[in-house]
């Protein structure tokens, strides 16, 4: 399979046989982005395959082969040029997220097209994202029914296991027990008990390591609570633990790498349900920290569960604590669904990350924790309240409540969408694991791996 620019293409063409030659033309073939064209031999069979790479623009990135799989027949391909290590790590990468496929209640699977392993790509690299990716996506696509608390504390369960980490759980009424107050209230109203989830991996020997807290949100569904959400606005909840996801599979990613640096994953996990025990708009609620929070919106769910594990986080002093959310409907407005928007207490730390991020082709975007609305959060009963009176700003505020829950530890916290919302080639739509390869690349590039 040849890969090639546009601005190549033309002198390609001229290098081949007089009846490639001709095909080629009569296809009209310009290499433009994603396009592909199968070229026959003599005897009518394939001789092989030429895909556009579109424009010359920089690096090569994933996504310049993650469309290749579902345009080609289902063959076992190799490249035909040599590209640097980097570009070929990135484009077998891409041919093996665009195989991925959710094929979980399909009685019918096709085969795809496979990459032969280009000899200078990072093919550890390769599998274990390529694993991490579809792990999360899977998970994200699950419907609820099928993945509620207990089934993504088993999914980390499973990830302990393989890599000879600590776990922990605490459920239902071992959350009051424990001080976990707002995880509880939150997750108390299903049927399906609240929970937090505790991972604590060391490489071997790294017992003088730094360590880094991943917290991912895991509520299972939001039916909205008592301020119950309008049918379209429940439609894509079950994707609504997909910051959990990307913390646990982001988790396997750099146990797989042994990171040289001590890894704690907490995951509160719940279901934002009806019922007559649910926690109600006006209820103050406890919390770890020992702030009080007045409950303005049961739909700003997410924001109290995380609020007590960044507290749990927050008392070890870890060199870094990262969240991960799909936290507000706001970041969307402002960013749209492609686009996470990215917090940090510490400057320096999100400009890295973003830049890693953007290196990565999984971007990140730096936004304010404009202190100037911190009061915006006030409430007349409690120490604070869990939504802002104003309805600008949406991200921030969410942004600077959970701000109040770490006060000893560099902290960032993203916000995503963790959704493909349209089709695009080797992008279906359905679940996604953004941020996952930027913030793999930016721990990497500061903690380093074994």
């Amino acid at each position: 399979m040849w890969l090639l620019y546009e601005d190549e293409v033309e002198g390609w063409r001229l290098r081949q046989e007089l009846l490639a030659r001709q095909w080629l033309a009569e296809q009209n073939f310009k290499a433009e982005k994603h396009r592909v064209v199968l070229l026959p031999d003599s005897g009518g069979g394939m001789a092989c395959a030429a895909a556009g790479l579109g424009k010359r623009q920089g690096e090569l990135s994933l996504w310049h082969a993650a469309g290749l799989a579902e345009r080609l027949p289902a063959r076992r391909f190799r490249l035909a040029q040599e590209f640097g290590a980097a570009e070929a790590t990135q484009l077998a990468l891409g041919f093996a997220y665009g195989a991925y496929r959710f094929d979980r209640y399909r009685s019918c699977k096709n085969e795809l097209a496979t990459l032969e392993p280009p000899s200078n790509a990072d093919m550890a690299y390769v599998a274990n994202a390529a694993e991490s990716l579809r792990m999360a996506r899977d998970w994200i696509n699950t419907p609820a029914g099928d993945f509620g608390p207990a089934q993504l504390a088993a999914a980390a369960r499973q990830i302990a296991a393989r890599h000879q980490a600590g776990f922990k759980e605490w459920v239902g009424p071992d959350l009051l027990a424990a001080n976990f107050p707002a995880i509880h209230a939150v997750g108390r109203a299903s049927s399906e008990a609240p929970r937090l989830v505790e991972l604590r991996w060391t490489p071997p020997g790294g017992e003088a390591y730094p360590s880094v807290t991943l917290i991912g949100k895991g509520v299972c569904f939001d039916s909205g609570g008592l301020d119950i959400k309008p049918s379209f606005g429940m439609a894509l909840m079950k994707k609504d633990m997909g910051g959990a996801a990307v913390a646990l599979a982001l988790a396997h990613l750099l146990m797989s790498a042994k990171i040289r640096a001590q890894l704690r994953v907490l995951v509160p996990a719940v279901e934002n349900a009806i019922s007559g025990n649910a926690y109600r708009p006006g209820d103050v609620l406890a919390t770890r920290k020992g702030l009080t929070v007045e409950v303005g919106n049961t739909d700003a769910e997410g924001r109290l569960i995380l609020c007590d594990a960044l507290a749990f986080a927050d008392a070890e002093h870890p060199a870094l604590i990262i969240d991960f959310a799909t936290l507000t409907g706001a970041a969307r407005v402002a960013l749209g669904p492609e686009l996470p928007a990215l917090f940090g207490n510490e400057e320096r730390v999100v400009q890295n990350l973003a830049r890693a991020a953007a290196a990565e082709h999984d971007p990140l975007w730096p936004m304010p924790l404009w202190a100037g609305y911190d009061d915006e959060l006030a409430s007349k009963i409690a120490d604070l309240n869990n939504v802002a009176s104003s309805t600008y700003a949406g991200a921030i505020f969410a942004a600077l409540f959970l701000k109040r829950f770490v006060t000893e530890s560099p902290w960032v916290h993203i916000d995503l969408y963790a959704w493909n919302s349209k089709d695009r080639p080797g992008r279906g739509v359905g679940g996604e694991a953004q941020a996952l390869r930027g913030v793999y690349r930016y721990l990497v590039e500061r903690f380093g791996i074994a």
